[in-house]
């Protein structure tokens, strides 16, 4: 009887596992004035990804918080863009990106660097799947500013592949190999000792 109801326990665990995991930004609560006095209403940032490249951001507004979660969290899942992402826990190169007056940078970092991101940003790079990575916030501290210009430099990021592709080469031809890039640096060191 037991083993019964695990059983199904499982089986409906995975159904209700979700294909998206959503990271509540940031909710804020607004007025209208009327005429029998104020009207409280919320809005909503919800970040959305399946963690393995893909991730978009929505905002809800309603008169209760759960409504307005739901509905940012539904415009998420409707633009999301596909990062590519180098060994699936960095990104590919360093990258710049601008929405406004927010300015965000994004540099690629070595296995253990961990996220090194302030708050709306960290969302964004934990909700695509980036493991390492070291960002910095420049302008506006709106958290819409800042997720806006965070997706407008990942959209700028290209694989080697797709370089490779648009270019007519192989993958290989456009990464620098690995003894060529070891006799640079010992060259620059031999240098700096003389």
């Amino acid at each position: 009887m037991a083993e019964r109801e695990n059983r199904g326990r499982g089986r409906r665990d995975r159904d209700e596992a979700p294909e998206f995991a959503d990271r509540l930004v940031a909710i804020n609560r607004v007025s209208k004035t009327v005429k029998g006095g104020k009207r409280f209403g919320f809005a909503a940032l919800v970040v959305v990804g399946d963690q393995k490249g893909r991730v978009g951001f929505g905002k809800g507004k309603a008169k209760e918080v759960p409504e307005a979660i739901r509905k940012a969290t539904e415009q998420a899942k409707r633009q999301m863009i596909r990062v590519p992402l180098k060994e699936g826990r960095t990104l590919h190169h360093d990258m710049y990106g601008r929405h406004g007056a927010g300015k965000v940078t994004m540099r690629t970092a070595p296995e253990g660097t961990g996220i090194i991101a302030g708050g709306p940003m960290r969302a964004v790079f934990e909700m695509l799947g980036i493991k390492d990575v070291v960002s910095k916030s420049l302008g506006s501290q709106n958290p819409y500013n800042m997720i806006r210009a965070t997706l407008n430099g990942l959209q700028k990021e290209q694989s080697p592949r797709s370089v490779a592709a648009r270019r007519g080469k192989k993958v290989a031809d456009i990464l620098p190999k690995r003894d060529e890039v070891q006799t640079t640096s010992a060259e620059v060191n031999v240098a700096e000792e003389v």
